[in-house]
Parts: structure tokens; sequence; C-alpha cells
């Protein structure tokens, strides 16, 4: 496992710097280009895949649905991209970013296929195979009749972490989330680990909606959601969080420790993701393992069986894999 020394060698920084931008620090001011250079090293150093296969000189278009802003305040996407751009690398393929505000600069000669990340409206799904119509979308499947797609089982995964808690006698589960837009919308999507949260604590007889709090995947939402929870709920506050993405089970963390409420003594906490930061934090984060590097290489894996001929559309599904902490009591 890289250390925070190590991240700090590469990045060119110091390790208390390091620490303080993988824990998320609001105090801390560092510009976001050395923000994403740390992010982007800690990701890299937990690569170790190889491969023989090479395809020399072809280029890939990676659009991403955020802005390079927004992809800093949730690292699940980064590391997909970053997944995408390794096994491009090893094999000889040229991968060329695009932020989904500047695919009009994409030379639709120049490239073989798109890989899409993140989610994106029948409008701009519309736009991007007017560019190129070997398109793969990662981590949304806007018509698996038509589009391949790599995608996570968000609904087995949120069972799991409810399961585990079961297991280990709790009963008042609360569920800290986010919502999505798509851009230019102003509903948001359906979010299947909110959705499978509500029917699975029904199931079960334990279903409370003063426990479920929900904003946006970002740090700060994490934080101020949970804040609002203490407040709310006072000594009603659930025994145990399942956070629906690790960034906010970072921000809620951080908000149980102002309020001096230990961890996992009195609250226990499970994200989703295994984002490469969750193991540095205090105490380490529970959470449920996303291959995101496996989503990035598959996409590309996938994308080039399109182009050797495929013509039937795919939906896989990267299986998940629950990974216990020391942010639960085991």
């Amino acid at each position: 496992m890289a250390t925070i020394k190590d991240i700090a060698e590469k990045a060119g920084v110091s390790s208390a710097t390091v620490s303080r931008v993988l824990n998320y620090d609001a105090s801390l001011s560092v510009a976001d280009e050395t923000k994403k250079k740390i992010f982007e090293v800690a990701e890299e150093l937990s690569y170790r895949k190889t491969s023989s296969k090479r395809y020399v000189d072809q280029k890939v278009a990676v659009v991403h649905w955020y802005t390079e802003k927004e992809e800093l305040n949730d690292l699940y996407y980064l590391s997909i991209r970053l997944g995408i751009e390794k096994r491009c690398k090893e094999i000889g393929m040229k991968p060329e970013v695009y932020f989904f505000n500047n695919i009009k600069d994409i030379k639709a000669a120049e490239i073989e296929g798109i890989i899409a990340v993140g989610k994106f409206s029948e409008q701009q799904v519309k736009e991007l195979t007017t560019i190129n119509p070997m398109v793969v979308f990662v981590d949304y499947s806007p018509n698996e009749d038509k589009y391949d797609s790599i995608v996570i089982d968000f609904e087995k995964a949120t069972k799991k972490i409810i399961d585990f808690f079961l297991s280990t006698d709790h009963r008042k589960i609360g569920f800290i989330g986010g919502r999505e837009l798509l851009k230019g919308q102003t509903e948001p999507i359906e979010d299947l680990r909110e959705k499978t949260y509500k029917s699975y604590m029904w199931e079960n007889g334990l279903f409370d909606e003063r426990f479920v709090y929900v904003g946006s995947f970002s740090v700060e939402d994490g934080y101020n959601l949970m804040k609002q929870a203490i407040e709310d709920l006072g000594e009603d506050l659930p025994t145990a969080f399942f956070m629906s993405s690790d960034v906010m089970a970072i921000g809620s963390l951080r908000a149980l420790h102002e309020a001096n409420i230990t961890i996992p003594d009195r609250v226990s906490i499970i994200g989703i993701n295994d984002m490469t930061v969750s193991k540095y934090m205090y105490p380490s984060l529970s959470t449920i393992r996303v291959y995101t590097e496996v989503m990035g290489e598959t996409a590309v894996d996938t994308l080039l069986e399109r182009l050797e001929g495929r013509k039937i559309a795919k939906k896989i599904l990267v299986s998940t894999k629950l990974i216990i902490r020391d942010s639960v009591k085991k």
C-alpha cells in the first residue's frame, strides 16, 4: 500500500500537505492544481496491471460529465477516468480527455470512439453519438438496447451494508446521501442507493423517515447533513449511518468529531467507493469497494470489441466488496 510519504515524494509536496488534502481539511489553503496532483498520484500508486497488447496511435475521446473543478469534489469519477487513461496507455492508445463543456473541441475524424463518464441527458447522448456512434457509457446506462455501459449494482451494495449493520445488532440505521442532476434539468436522477435503503429498511420493519438526510455528493454536504442530524435527533441519533459516498462520509466524520460523538462506539459509519483516501481517514473508513479502475479498464476493452465488429450492445455489472475498517464495531 502506498504511504503518505510515497505520495508526497511523487507529488512534490510535504507529507503534512498530503495528509491534510486527503482528509479534506477545510482550513487548508492550497491550489486546486496541487489537490488534483495529490489525488492523481494517490490513485496512480494503487495500479499494478500491465498488458502486452498494443493499439498504437489510435485515439479515444474520454468525455467527463463534470467540469474539472467539480471532479475534485467527487473522486469517484476521477478514479474511473484515471483507470481509463491507464488502460489506454497500457495498450498504446491515446486518451484525449474532455469535459462536457468543451466537447466541441473533439476532432471527430481523429478519434476511434468515445468513453462517456457520468450521467448524460438524452440531448447530450445525441450530441456524443453525432460526433462518433461508438460510445461506451460508464456509471450510466441511457439505453441498454443501443449503447454499451459499465455500471455498478448499487442495490446489491446497499443491501450488503444494511445486512452488515443488522448482523452487528444495529436497528437504528440512518442514511445520508446525494442526488445528481443532469445538466440543464431540474429534477434529480433517482438514486438507487436511497431507493434501496428505504425499501430494504421497510422490509425489515426498521424504516424511519427522520433518519434520512439527502443533499449533494460532496464533503461539505456530508458535514452539513450529519451536523443537522445531530441537532435534530439528539439522543435519538442512529447508532449507524449508511453514507452513499465516501466523500460524504469524510464530511460526516468531521461533524461527529466536532460534536464529540465517538466513532464507532456511539456511531458506526460505512461509505461507498473505497477511494484511495478512505484508508487515511481517522478512524479509517469502512466502505463498499467499487472497482473504479476496473470500470475504466472494462470501458476501454468494451470499446475495442465494438471497433473489432461486435454489433450487440452490452451492459456490464462490476462487482463490489464490503471493506471493514475502524469506523464500525467488528
